[in-house]
């Protein structure tokens, strides 16, 4: 069952009080009015489930996305982006796109073993795995499961390249992983970084590591030799479409030599959920921002179609992907890049894990 909260009020640590209906159940809760005027701000627990899958490795076609096959090792995020495209893939599953994508993750703690089953299958044909693709492989609670540092492990030892995207500095944990990869240019790490303001950050990605913390983590991963991009997303317009240059350098002064941006998503319930949230968080913007995001996506707030729906279009899309062509070529990044290798992959399943 979602959880119940007021709606009016804010939930301390979380994107939205919200819980909107689920498009795929036939009954949704309707909150008491009567319990509204009783209810205080209270903090919302997680709660984590297990997911039995049998399958790991996630797959796709779109043209809009660089890799094939994505490997998440956990279903909802606590890191409680406002914006998140992945909140709608919650009701796949029961639950709401809304608050519970935030507090009800479902965890894969047999995705190393699986992954691993799928590389030593004939049938493999080894090529770049995204980790995670979806939700972030390094939210809270990887500290404790390290779900995604087994799975490296399993990288490692068959030697199969992977790509890493994240907003959490506790991919520092796994340097002596990474490092590793590296050395076979096995592994490429994205940091999204979305505002360098950190009372921006809290409001709108509440649980994730604050901006200085994750400069810090793309300074530290270029200094231990692995490839490390940073990806400005979502920008957002007329709330963070203007801190664009400053992102790239910042993050250039660390060391990337490589970036991208993708245009801010609001698909199906997710366009409610941030009408709401910037209607509460920034009223007096509110209107700009909204009709702003509609600039670029054809007088709506969301645009589905493939080719567009990552870089938005008209004259302000146009503007801000101008922005980011201009300040990369200044500050000399996207010169070149290396593809990451399969040539090293090994099915041999007595593989020793640093042979």
């Amino acid at each position: 069952m979602s959880t119940i909260v007021n709606p009016n009020l804010p939930v301390k640590g979380r994107g939205t009080p919200l819980n909107p209906p689920n498009r795929f159940e036939p009954i949704e809760i309707e909150v008491d009015p009567e319990w509204l005027e009783y209810a205080d701000e209270q903090p919302v627990k997680t709660t984590y489930y297990v997911d039995y899958t049998r399958n790991i490795l996630s797959s796709n076609d779109s043209p809009d996305i660089p890799f094939t096959h994505g490997l998440n090792p956990y279903r909802g995020c606590e890191h409680g982006c406002i914006y998140c495209y992945a909140r709608p893939t919650h009701e796949y599953l029961g639950f709401s796109s809304g608050l519970d994508f935030e507090t009800k993750i479902m965890v894969k703690p047999e995705a190393p073993e699986l992954l691993e089953k799928t590389f030593r299958d004939p049938k493999w044909k080894p090529q770049v795995i995204a980790l995670s693709g979806n939700t972030d492989c390094y939210q809270l609670v990887e500290r404790k499961l390290q779900i995604t540092r087994r799975c490296l492990e399993v990288f490692l030892k068959y030697r199969n390249p992977v790509g890493m995207i994240t907003k959490n500095a506790l991919i520092l944990r796994d340097l002596d992983l990474l490092r590793r990869l590296a050395e076979h240019n096995l592994v490429f790490v994205c940091i999204t970084i979305t505002t360098l303001d950190n009372h921006l950050c809290r409001k709108m990605e509440p649980r994730t590591s604050a901006p200085e913390k994750r400069l810090d983590a793309i300074a530290q991963l270029v200094a231990a030799g692995i490839p490390t991009s940073v990806n400005v997303a979502p920008v957002i317009p007329g709330l963070t479409d203007h801190e664009m240059p400053a992102i790239l350098s910042e993050a250039a002064s660390r060391g990337v030599k490589s970036a991208g941006f993708i245009l801010l998503r609001l698909p199906h319930a997710v366009k409610d959920l941030f009408s709401n949230w910037v209607r509460q968080h920034f009223p007096e913007r509110a209107d700009k921002v909204l009709h702003a995001i509609q600039d670029v996506r054809g007088g709506r707030l969301n645009d589905p179609r493939f080719g567009s729906r990552m870089s938005g279009e008209g004259e302000r899309a146009e503007a801000i992907a101008k922005m980011f062509e201009v300040t990369c070529r200044k500050l000399g990044l996207n010169q070149t890049r290396t593809p990451l290798t399969t040539a090293h992959f090994r099915r041999n399943e007595q593989t020793e894990l640093f042979a």
